[in-house]
């Protein structure tokens, strides 16, 4: 099994690709025939996820999608770096006991 921090820096990085996907899909909506990019997420066996980067197979904007794809992503990202600072204090309060 993947360490707490193993999963939360997945988790991190998830949130990275989905912030960043929205971001182009954004800046790339007046763009004549752009087709949208979207991040596909997979847990892992072991724990924790992997993304896949795929392409709409239509052209097309959908900002409000991308607007709400930003906004979940700041939150999980937020959530999965409260989950690393959670496990950072147990291990700093666990070496405090057994010093």
């Amino acid at each position: 099994m993947n360490s707490i921090q193993t999963i939360g820096l997945s988790g991190l990085a998830a949130a990275q690709a989905r912030l960043t996907s929205a971001g182009h899909n954004i800046a790339n909506a007046q763009t004549a025939g752009f087709h949208r990019q979207r991040v596909d997420a997979a847990a892992l066996p072991d724990g924790g996820v992997s993304v896949r980067y795929a392409r709409e197979p239509a052209p097309g904007e959908d900002l409000a999608a991308d607007l709400v794809a930003q906004r979940q992503a700041v939150v999980d990202y937020k959530a999965n770096l409260r989950t690393l600072q959670a496990a950072d204090a147990m291990m700093g309060s666990l070496l405090d006991v057994l010093a």
